[in-house]
């Protein structure tokens, strides 16, 4: 963690990661956190951790932070440096920096050495199912879909 305290801030969502991959000393001890650094205007795309709740402590900035729940409800907050947000486990959820001019930076804490991370748009967009599949799903057609897959293509 040691480059956060000295190095410029991030030019895109930047998350800096303490589970078990990174420091194996969590092995067994059910907690790991994350610092993210959000840019003004940036987001941390709609996510899951499917093995863990996340508790959300911001330490710099504002942030606009939102959940659904199991039945599509919407739970959102705007957040101030100092306030506390909870994530229930396996929920899809989000963060974006509504600022326009200012960063902001939290620490999440995780009851899971390994919560994982499951990026919807990725999984979704980046992976290899089927568009007629997608396109059904998101009552669209196969070129919308394609469209929204290239942006989550590889920069050559």
């Amino acid at each position: 963690m040691r480059p956060l305290v000295n190095s410029p801030p991030p030019t895109n969502f930047t998350v800096t990661k303490a589970t078990m991959a990174e420091f194996p000393a969590l092995n067994g001890q059910s907690v790991s956190y994350a610092v993210l650094e959000y840019p003004a205007g940036s987001v941390n795309p709609p996510h899951t951790h499917p093995r863990a709740a996340e508790l959300l402590f911001l330490t710099y900035g504002i942030l606009e932070v939102g959940f659904l729940d199991t039945t599509n409800k919407l739970f959102t907050r705007r957040l101030q440096a100092g306030d506390m947000f909870v994530f229930p486990k396996g929920l899809v959820h989000y963060q974006f920096n509504c600022a326009e001019n200012d960063s902001a930076i939290a620490v999440s804490a995780f009851g899971s050495a390994a919560a994982g991370t499951v990026s919807v748009p990725s999984t979704v967009f980046a992976t290899n199912i089927d568009d007629d599949v997608l396109a059904k799903s998101f009552k669209t057609d196969v070129d919308t879909i394609q469209k929204l897959k290239a942006g989550f293509q590889p920069k050559a």
